[in-house]
């Protein structure tokens, strides 16, 4: 009898199988790191290598079998999820011929000529699809037009990681608009591929496959599949979705009106919206949800998780000597510092990420200010806390850029990722926000959320949101201080105006982008 579920799950680093029981726990995960190379011909350049990667990706699910004991046939079903804008090239026999992993970055001159070709196509293409050239397919598939037009005069097919593993699977090539909508490509009322757009960018506009909603029975595990992964012959695969709307569902959020934020190398507020209609001054991004009928607006920050491990790394030597001796995280002993703080830092405020604006997306000089030489007061603990806040403040903005641009607003926020490991951070965010924070015990929350679906397509959950509600376990709630809510809230408007006086430093060549999205000056 099947009684387990398999999520394969493409990330940004690294493949994993991970194998559920139908409640949601789970009972064992195999991952293999893997990196993509950059092709010293193409600075920024990010090569997938799909032959290697995918015996990574077929070794993780033998290895996940072995190691559980689970047998194939105990295998209910398989569903997939990957790093989003990543995308693969196939000729007309269906091999790959091209493939760039999500954050390639060598279509620079390709984002400029788009844009001083047409200054305003970018927001009009923006109002169809909710997408912007700062992360979307097109300026990649127009790089290879110009730069290896020989692939590009045989390409078919353009696809995606997640339904690239389906394909591997099961010989069946189909691409879903959670992922699918991230291309720029797709439009977003009708869920689907949009020719024209690509037409309107140079593009031709017969490469496109159809397109299946996730949790939808794709296909099966064929012989090829079941000899390279010791799947069972025959077990169903289930459209899966992009890894952030995958979370989304794997932390509970399938419904209107739900939001989340995921704090990890980059952070990311995601907000659930039965219209999906866009920003008129494109500064959201709208994705289709991997929920049928359902949209989120996501506001993206680059970078706070690496400001973390930067300032670990680079000022916390002591805290890292302590837990190696002690085995206990770094951060964990940060916070026990920093909780000593008082709220607002003393008013020290600090410049990292910013809002999102993403169609002239930017963020300024990293910068610590306000801050007095007594250190008393201003020492390492005191930075480290203004860190918190500073991303704090950045999901308040997040909150009020969505509700401005298309409204909708959150009761609360589930809060999912590393930095919800941290009681601190999770109440300040709690605290600056003025909204209960909930952080859930899973922590594949993205492969829960293909194994959700997966459970949904073949019938063992009657809905998505019953497969959340089953298998979704909420660990801990933060209740915001009204105190302390009200000391950020006089913080608020003064780290914005900082903030857009660090931007200008930029845009007069002062100082340097902590980050800039590609083509702009």
């Amino acid at each position: 009898m099947a009684k387990y579920l398999m999520a394969v799950d493409a990330g940004t680093g690294s493949v994993r199988a991970v194998v559920f029981d139908l409640d949601g726990n789970q009972i064992g995960c195999s991952q293999q790191e893997w990196t993509h190379r950059e092709d010293p011909r193409y600075p920024g350049s990010m090569d997938f290598d799909w032959v290697h990667n995918w015996e990574l990706a077929s070794g993780c699910i033998r290895d996940v079998l072995h190691e559980t004991g689970v047998a194939p046939d105990e295998i209910a079903a398989v569903s997939t999820t990957c790093m989003r804008e990543g995308i693969l090239l196939y000729d007309q026999d269906g091999n790959e011929i091209w493939a760039c992993a999500n954050v390639d970055a060598r279509s620079t001159d390709e984002v400029g000529r788009l844009i001083s070709t047409n200054p305003e196509l970018e927001k009009q293409l923006y109002q169809q699809s909710g997408q912007s050239y700062a992360l979307n397919a097109i300026p990649r598939i127009l790089w290879v037009k110009d730069k290896m037009p020989e692939i590009y005069e045989k390409t078919a097919v353009v696809g995606m990681f997640n339904d690239w593993l389906i394909y591997k699977l099961t010989g069946v090539l189909a691409v879903e608009p959670s992922n699918g909508s991230t291309t720029g490509l797709f439009d977003l009322q009708s869920r689907n591929w949009d020719p024209s757009i690509a037409q309107r960018c140079g593009l031709r506009g017969d490469i496109f496959p159809r397109v299946l909603e996730s949790g939808t029975v794709a296909g099966v595990v064929n012989e090829s599949g079941a000899l390279q992964t010791g799947l069972a012959p025959g077990t169903p695969v289930v459209v899966g979705g992009g890894d952030c709307q995958l979370g989304t569902i794997g932390v509970g959020a399938s419904d209107p009106g739900q939001a989340v934020v995921f704090g990890g190398s980059f952070w990311q507020y995601e907000f659930n919206t039965e219209s999906g209609r866009t920003d008129p001054y494109a500064r959201v991004r709208v994705n289709c949800h991997a929920v049928p009928g359902l949209w989120q607006y996501e506001a993206l920050a680059f970078k706070p998780g690496l400001v973390m491990r930067w300032f670990r790394d680079g000022f916390c030597q002591l805290e890292k000597q302590e837990g190696e001796r002690t085995g206990r995280d770094p951060y964990a002993l940060m916070d026990e510092q920093a909780a000593k703080i008082p709220t607002g830092s003393y008013g020290m405020m600090c410049c990292f990420s910013d809002v999102m604006n993403f169609i002239n997306w930017k963020h300024a000089s990293p910068t610590f200010t306000n801050f007095e030489l007594d250190p008393e007061k201003f020492n390492r603990y005191t930075f480290y806390r203004a860190i918190l806040e500073n991303t704090a403040m950045l999901v308040k903005g997040h909150i009020q850029l969505v509700k401005d641009a298309v409204g909708g607003e959150p009761d609360r926020l589930i809060f999912a990722g590393g930095a919800s490991k941290s009681p601190l951070w999770c109440q300040i965010l709690a605290d600056v926000t003025g909204k209960p924070v909930v952080t859930p015990v899973v922590k594949e929350a993205t492969a829960l959320g293909a194994a959700i679906l997966a459970g949904y397509g073949v019938g063992i959950y009657p809905s998505i949101t019953e497969g959340a509600r089953r298998c979704v376990k909420i660990d801990r709630t933060f209740q915001p201080d009204p105190g302390n809510h009200e000391i950020y809230e006089k913080m608020y408007e003064p780290w914005r105006e900082v903030y857009r006086a660090q931007l200008e430093l930029c845009d007069r060549k002062l100082t340097k982008n902590m980050w800039i999205a590609p083509g702009l000056s």
